[in-house]
């Protein structure tokens, strides 16, 4: 071998020496975790421990009713018809043959399946919460517990405005859940669920809260999650990272009926409230006052002077009722309820239905451009009265020109006994409505009691109102319509 060969030789295996090595260090880099990875890996939760604490809190609830065998919806046959397919068509009909002369038997009613949902242990004697919707309607209410024990339950009371209910079985020794506190829950905070989704018992499903105090219902503001929530889960507990409960797993956002990553889960705070007093005395007395109410939209507020939306329009004053006692009128905007901000119209019957019957709380209003305060006395809750039709009694005035007809208004005073009947000192009637009022979505029927934040008293003092508006800008009209009173903007141009 030459000098020259030589020295080539061991460059080549020089070159090969350093490939290897980058290539293993290049491999180092590959393979060992670095810093970032291992903080993204450590970050991931682990349910585990978790479940092993709360898993034996959570039950499975089915319930059953009593129906009579052969018993089906719609019309029955009687025995004739029965007995005519019977004989010509060959259709043995369920249900026992009656023997006439003996007179008709009542066959013994049997329990059917009538649904499933789930429940967690509230307290070591029994209690029980799960969903209202769970068990309403059942004959029979069943709790399995985790360890695989069935008892029967009985419905202590449920509520269907906050969709809670709480049952009682014959245990001791059981582990109740924790409460969390509602208040520190984050939006991407990592929550569980544990359920029986489809009847498939002690099934866990995670993921983060997407939203706090989603507005879905009257009386509660919904903590709306990605957890996989699907029918079974309904009443099973929506747990922390701590393992406390913060919510009862209770809607789905659904257009095929299963589960497509919006799901609702009921406040544990307002839960436990209303779970205090159905164990108590059964039932949850809630306050109100007698008034219907609507939101305030940004532009009613800025032409009543209001300022911003805020508030809640009171749209219908029930007669007699609270409210009306107090002095307030259709068309107030109740802006704060025993020294509590009223933000948003939702936010009122939550702070009625929690204030205590018989309560007398200040209540402060906007009223046609000015604030004033009134004292209320909170009334315990019933039904709703249904709305009445408005008065079609013949009008005594004509129709209206000038610049109400300008604006293709027609309007006519009110009769005493129309007056009387809304329960309003003035007013005039809309006998047409086209053009800026149509537009404003004014219609025949309607009564318009105030002009930019000013009382109507009749038709010729509505006119004398509105020659002294700028026909360059719009205005704000306070109507009623049937017992639902409501604003409505009305441009000119």
């Amino acid at each position: 071998m030459t000098a020259r060969t030589h020295t080539t030789h061991a460059v080549t295996l020089r070159w090969q020496r350093l490939a290897v090595t980058l290539l293993a260090a290049l491999a180092c880099l590959i393979l060992w975790p670095l810093p970032g990875r291992a903080q993204a890996a450590a970050a991931l939760p682990d349910f585990t421990e978790l479940v092993d604490r709360v898993g034996p809190s959570v039950v499975n609830i089915r319930t059953t009713e009593k129906v009579r065998p052969g018993q089906m919806p719609g019309p029955q046959m009687d025995e004739e018809m029965q007995e005519f397919f019977r004989r010509f068509f060959g259709i043995p009909l369920p249900g026992p043959r009656q023997d006439p002369r003996r007179g008709p038997r009542q066959a013994p009613e049997e329990e059917q399946p009538r649904g499933l949902g789930s429940g967690f242990v509230l307290s070591a004697d029994g209690y029980i919460m799960t969903n209202a919707h769970v068990v309403d309607g059942a004959d029979e209410v069943y709790v399995t517990l985790a360890d695989k024990r069935e008892f029967k339950a009985k419905i202590v009371g449920a509520d269907k405005r906050t969709d809670v209910a709480v049952v009682k079985i014959d245990a001791s020794g059981l582990q109740p859940v924790r409460i969390g506190d509602v208040g520190k829950l984050k939006v991407g905070e990592w929550v569980v669920a544990i359920g029986s989704p489809f009847g498939l018992e002690n099934t866990v499903t995670a993921g983060i809260v997407s939203a706090k105090a989603r507005e879905t219902g009257d009386y509660l503001p919904f903590i709306q999650t990605d957890v996989a929530i699907n029918p079974g889960n309904s009443g099973g507990p929506l747990l922390n990272m701590r393992g406390e409960v913060v919510g009862i797993n209770s809607q789905i956002y659904s257009r095929s009926g299963g589960f497509m990553g919006i799901s609702f889960a009921i406040p544990i705070d307002e839960a436990m409230r209303v779970a205090e007093q159905l164990r108590t005395t059964g039932r949850v007395i809630r306050g109100r006052i007698g008034v219907q109410i609507d939101q305030v939209t940004r532009e009613v507020a800025e032409s009543i002077g209001l300022g911003k939306a805020m508030g809640a329009l009171v749209r219908s004053v029930e007669e007699g009722g609270p409210a009306a006692r107090a002095g307030m009128e259709p068309g107030d905007i109740i802006t704060r309820f025993d020294g509590k901000a009223i933000e948003k119209a939702s936010d009122l019957p939550r702070i009625v239905g929690n204030t205590k019957p018989g309560s007398k709380v200040e209540v402060q209003v906007f009223r046609r451009g000015a604030t004033r305060n009134m004292h209320v006395t909170v009334a315990e809750f019933e039904p709703e009265r249904s709305a009445r039709a408005a008065p079609t009694e013949p009008r005594p005035s004509g129709p209206s020109a000038g610049v109400a007809g300008s604006l293709g208004l027609v309007v006519s005073d009110l009769t005493p006994a129309q007056q009387r009947e809304l329960n309003v000192r003035g007013g005039v009637r809309v006998e047409a409505a086209e053009g800026p009022a149509a537009r404003a979505g004014l219609r025949e029927g309607d009564v318009i009691l105030a002009v930019a934040n000013t009382e109507v008293k009749d038709a010729r003092q509505f006119e004398q109102l509105l020659s002294r508006m700028d026909r360059t800008k719009p205005f704000n009209v306070l109507f009623r319509r049937g017992e639902w009173a409501q604003y409505a903007v009305i441009r000119p141009r």
